[in-house]
């Protein structure tokens, strides 16, 4: 089986292209509108060190647009009780103009990426992705 190496660089590209406008808008630069919208897609995920390790954005990248996020009122910063080192990122009601057109600009990408295909053959698509990320797991915990 061959997999196209290109297709995660292409679709990173486009993905970035569409966001260009709205982050032109937003006034903000694109690192900054990911980890917004990173915070307000997983709220699972609430530090720095989140963003960090699951985005693979750099310590110095993050911490440089957090603090601009911060500044201009998108993010506040909280206190973890019973870890005075921990502090998590709390998107604020100003970050919700951005956050709902980057949910937008978000849905219309996934489904121009779907443009052209059945119902049926997206969940199968789906399923497959489900699986393989199940794999993934597997593997990083050696299981198999």
């Amino acid at each position: 089986m061959k997999i196209n190496i290109e297709f995660p660089r292409k679709l990173l590209q486009v993905y970035n292209d569409a966001c260009k406008p709205l982050c032109r808008e937003l006034k903000l630069p694109q690192t900054a509108f990911d980890i917004l919208l990173f915070l307000a897609n997983n709220p699972q995920y609430q530090t720095a060190r989140d963003i960090v390790e699951i985005r693979n954005i750099k310590a110095n990248l993050v911490s440089i647009n957090v603090e601009r996020l911060v500044q201009e009122g998108y993010l506040v910063r909280e206190k973890v009780k019973g870890d005075r080192r921990k502090t998590k990122l709390l998107c604020t009601k100003k970050a919700q103009f951005a956050i709902t057109q980057g949910q937008k600009l978000q849905k219309n990408f996934a489904n121009q990426l779907f443009a052209n295909t059945g119902e049926d053959e997206k969940a199968v698509f789906l399923h497959v992705m489900k699986t393989m990320d199940e794999n993934l797991d597997k593997i990083l915990k050696g299981e198999t």
